[in-house]
């Protein structure tokens, strides 16, 4: 994969990195490539934090679910999904505290994971924004749960949540799998060092 960033729309269930040119102190100093500089109360700093956590590539899903108020799709995207257990089949992804969209889709029973496919950049990007119509011009078919599954993307899992755990400015989220399919074909959406990519295309610039 290439290494060339592209910005990423901070998602609600997703870290936010900082591409290379906004890796710099306040005062336009370039961030310190040495171990990370502690505060005088020994926490990390937090950017130096995110450039080195960053360094490690994740895939990208688009969670989704049906309003229980309201009927309508709602959803959000995440970098931190993964796998935790196949005996029971249990997957995991954290959200923010301040995410709007989680508490809508966590009022249903089942929610659905869509892993996105490297042609989905638009599509997270959406699925990342605040307010408004997430699902506008998208194209989707419903799980045997109900949820959306999204044209293109790689693959879904319909899921229950199984428990919650508070974790610094985030909720981690288990959840057990009940259904799951493959979908699309295709190469996956890779997010790596503040930019997404894919195996064979490297790193997609943003408008």
């Amino acid at each position: 994969m290439s290494t060339h960033a592209a910005r990423l729309v901070a998602p609600d269930g997703c870290r936010s990195l900082p591409t290379p040119h906004q890796r710099r102190t306040r005062n336009g100093a370039a961030m310190p490539t040495g171990p990370s500089p502690q505060s005088a109360n020994g926490h990390l700093d937090s950017l130096r934090f995110r450039q080195v956590l960053g360094r490690f590539a994740t895939g990208v899903v688009a969670i989704t679910a049906l309003d229980p108020q309201d009927g309508r799709p709602c959803g959000l995207a995440a970098n931190s999904f993964t796998s935790v257990s196949l005996n029971p089949p249990l997957v995991a992804f954290c959200v923010a505290h301040t995410s709007t969209s989680w508490p809508r889709v966590r009022g249903a029973k089942v929610l659905t994971v869509n892993v996105l496919a490297e042609d989905q950049q638009a599509v997270c990007a959406q699925m990342a924004t605040r307010g408004g119509d997430k699902f506008a011009g998208l194209k989707w078919t419903g799980s045997p749960g109900g949820n959306p599954v999204l044209e293109g993307a790689l693959a879904w899992l319909d899921c229950a949540v199984e428990a919650e755990h508070a974790a610094g400015d985030h909720m981690i989220v288990v959840a057990r799998v009940l259904q799951l399919d493959t979908h699309a074909e295709g190469g996956p959406l890779v997010f790596f060092r503040g930019g997404y990519g894919s195996f064979n295309g490297g790193f997609v610039d943003t408008p």
